[in-house]
């Protein structure tokens, strides 16, 4: 994703100024290291739930306050510093959107992305 197109194109829209006074970006990214024992990590193998990726985000465009939500997930065999995920919440005020960002990050974690660390690459 490049977050510098998307949320030029979020800005774009002609109701955006409206209803948007806040953007948060997630990007999640492979670490080196195991979060569990620090242990040195060659790659990560992704899978994704894309569909309950999306239904995720349409529960959360719910939310009082919210304009949209954008959701790229990638999976494969992903390398220390790849890009794995992207969230933009875009939203009426901070209260609302740090809130959605953050729980719908801890449920797509949760319940859409399973990982397998690897420590040598296959």
């Amino acid at each position: 994703m490049d977050i510098n197109a998307t949320i030029a194109a979020l800005k774009a829209r002609p109701d955006f100024a409206d209803h948007v006074g806040m953007i948060l970006v997630h990007n999640g990214t492979v670490r080196s290291w195991s979060r569990s024992d620090k242990k040195a990590v060659a790659a990560l193998e992704v899978t994704v739930d894309h569909e309950r990726v999306d239904h995720l985000r349409r529960e959360f465009l719910q939310h009082q306050g919210i304009y949209d939500i954008i959701i790229e997930a990638r999976e494969g065999l992903r390398r220390p510093g790849d890009d794995l995920l992207f969230i933009v919440v875009a939203g009426d005020i901070r209260e609302h959107v740090k809130d959605v960002l953050a729980r719908l990050l801890d449920r797509i974690k949760a319940e859409a992305v399973s990982k397998r660390e690897l420590t040598a690459l296959p």
